[in-house]
């Protein structure tokens, strides 16, 4: 009985490593089988992206082509039409000069003549006669010439087309204006509610309302976006702190708020002077290789899409993938200044004006 006792053990934990062995084995099966589903997935995923992608890049060049050719028709044929109204211009003087040359000459030939006549009673007898003779020989010239209007085929050319182009892309800057009615107390607003500072100084007599925030240093954009493609753009130049990004409409504004998307926040941050984050849970830490003067905005409302760039030239910096419950407003800290005088630039919505 001992000795089956002493059998009974390694067979029994033998039996225990090799189930606990299989039991590894099938959870990493299990695991390598779901992430070979996912990558399958995302490879499916990743063509059918790229195949729609690779549509709009198209469409959007195809668009620009056209609104180019469109635009050299228009002013190839404004050309030829300078040119016809010039060239008739010209050639109706010619003619009429020419016909005035014909009769100046006759004029002169006559006198030539007249003075030629050495019988002072033939030259004297003719004399009378010469202003009836000269009459509608002699013009004026009076010549006027407009220029041809060669300036407006030449000069910043390609800058006058883009600005005539300017008007039918979409999107372009928009010209957000601020909600002064959600304003924290420190913060000044400009008169036409485009640039927002942090005021050192006390806090201004607003009234409070469940629409101010009032701890946050943070105020909304005036027009709240529940669909469509929106693009605007913010100067943050010589910053040392600011967020922006959108805010839920219906976000509380009211004491410490943790800015993240499980509070209605789609931010990005600038921080510790030179630092720039995603506002996710936690933060993810963006690649800005040099210091950011001016941020865009991308929303595109019925995709889930918000999309941060480097407006300057740009790069990407961060998107937000989210199916959007409700209404969406811009939203704008400036950070606090110090007396030291940090941070006291302001953050300014960037207006493009055609």
């Amino acid at each position: 009985m001992p000795e089956k006792i002493a059998m009974d053990q390694p067979w029994t934990q033998a039996l225990r490593e090799l189930k606990e062995q299989l039991q590894a084995l099938q959870d990493s099966e299990r695991e390598h089988t779901e992430a070979l589903q996912l990558l399958k997935r995302q490879l499916a995923e990743t063509k059918s992206s790229t195949k729609s992608l690779r549509t709009t890049i198209g469409e959007a060049f195809e668009r620009l082509h056209r609104l180019l050719r469109e635009r050299q028709k228009a002013m190839l044929e404004e050309l030829e039409a300078d040119t016809a109204r010039t060239l008739t211009d010209i050639e109706q003087k010619v003619q009429r000069y020419s016909q005035q040359l014909r009769k100046v000459q006759e004029g002169a030939q006559i006198l030539q003549e007249r003075l030629a006549e050495t019988d002072r009673h033939t030259f004297l007898a003719g004399v009378a006669s010469l202003s009836e003779r000269l009459k509608g020989k002699i013009h004026e010239t009076n010549l006027t010439y407009e220029d041809f209007p060669t300036s407006k085929y030449t000069g910043p050319l390609q800058y006058t087309i883009w600005k005539s182009l300017f008007q039918d892309i979409h999107p372009v800057p928009a010209a957000l204006t601020l909600d002064p009615g959600t304003a924290h107390q420190r913060l000044i607003l400009s008169d036409d509610c485009t640039i927002v500072a942090y005021g050192n100084l006390h806090p201004q007599p607003l009234q409070d309302s469940p629409k101010r925030f009032d701890v946050e240093v943070s105020v909304l954009g005036s027009e709240a976006f529940s669909s469509g493609v929106h693009y605007w753009e913010v100067v943050v130049a010589e910053k040392t702190q600011w967020v922006i990004g959108l805010a839920h409409e219906a976000a509380s504004r009211k004491g410490s708020i943790q800015i993240q998307p499980s509070r209605g926040f789609y931010c990005i941050v600038m921080h510790d002077g030179n630092q720039y984050s995603a506002c996710t849970e936690p933060w993810t830490r963006l690649n800005v290789r040099d210091k950011l003067d001016k941020v865009g905005v991308f929303l595109d409302y019925d995709q889930g899409l918000l999309i941060f760039y480097n407006a300057d030239d740009m790069s990407w910096l961060y998107t937000f993938r989210e199916k959007f419950p409700g209404k969406l407003c811009s939203y704008f800290s400036p950070g606090q200044s110090h007396a030291n005088g940090k941070n006291v630039q302001p953050l300014r919505i960037n207006t493009v004006r055609i």
